[in-house]
């Protein structure tokens, strides 16, 4: 490897010195670095381009936003995640395995875990938005039910009265999704979730979606509702909006060098650090 990108969450005190930390570290072995606060995609995205790694230092939320800058680049760019977070889903090394573990994956000592992602269109703007975790639909800032009326393939399956629907991919399945009572999924699956967010007499169970599904959300509501991508990018949305969920061509890479095996032996005690 010869150019890394390095992306850090603004707001913890110790990414900042870490991703510095990293930065010397690859300059010692003669690989060039560049640094950027994973907040300001705007200016990280024209870097990725010829970048063949990108390392996130933060947690789950950091990896999320580092994925939105991925998917743009002209070619795949995998993306590492350093843990300075809380659970660490989707990140591959805690900060003291840094020193230790970051050499292999340098050495192409890694493998690569691919991950399905989300397409979700508001198709009166025609505006395209890619998911690694989920596609929310959901109440804004006035604490009434919305109306969700689903389709899938075109079918109409309900009107969800509720707080909101989530499409979630089986990365996101250990996320929100999990919170709302939908089904935990192998991350590499391609299937994906629809499930309601606190549903008001209506349709109540989850749904797990083949991945060639294509799912039509259209919202009633009196009130503002909002598509949440991932939980940071957030449009309003008006009564009568439609927005269309699919699986996307696009897909998320993560270089790991831990087992493959690793999400089932962790599983448990992840989700009792979520308590």
């Amino acid at each position: 490897m010869k150019k890394i990108g390095i992306l850090y969450h603004p707001m913890n005190d110790a990414a900042r010195g870490m991703a510095e930390e990293v930065k010397a570290f690859l300059a010692a072995r003669g690989i060039s670095a560049w640094l950027c606060s994973v907040w300001e995609g705007e200016q990280a995205k024209p870097q990725v381009d010829g970048t063949d790694l990108l390392l996130t230092v933060g947690g789950d939320g950091t990896i999320l936003r580092a994925a939105q800058i991925a998917v743009g680049a002209q070619a795949p760019v995998p993306i590492t995640g350093i843990n300075l977070g809380k659970l660490g889903f989707m990140t591959e090394l805690g900060a003291a395995e840094v020193k230790e573990k970051l050499p292999a994956l340098l050495e192409g000592k890694g493998w690569l875990d691919e991950r399905a992602m989300l397409e979700a269109t508001i198709d009166a703007e025609g505006t395209t938005y890619y998911a690694l975790n989920d596609v929310v639909v959901a109440r804004g800032a006035v604490a009434r039910v919305v109306y969700v009326e689903a389709s899938i393939d075109g079918k109409k399956l309900t009107t969800y009265k509720a707080d909101g629907v989530v499409v979630a991919t089986a990365t996101g399945s250990t996320g929100y999704s999990l919170s709302a009572g939908g089904p935990i999924l192998h991350p590499r699956a391609k299937e994906f979730l629809l499930l309601p967010i606190l549903p008001h007499l209506s349709l109540g169970y989850s749904l797990v979606l083949l991945s060639t599904a294509v799912v039509r959300l259209r919202v009633g509501t009196v009130h503002e509702a909002t598509l949440s991508i991932d939980g940071h990018i957030n449009p309003p949305l008006a009564d009568g909006a439609v927005i269309t969920v699919r699986h996307s061509s696009k897909c998320a890479r993560f270089l790991r060098i831990h087992p493959e095996n690793a999400f089932y032996s962790s599983l448990e005690q992840k989700l009792k650090g979520k308590h």
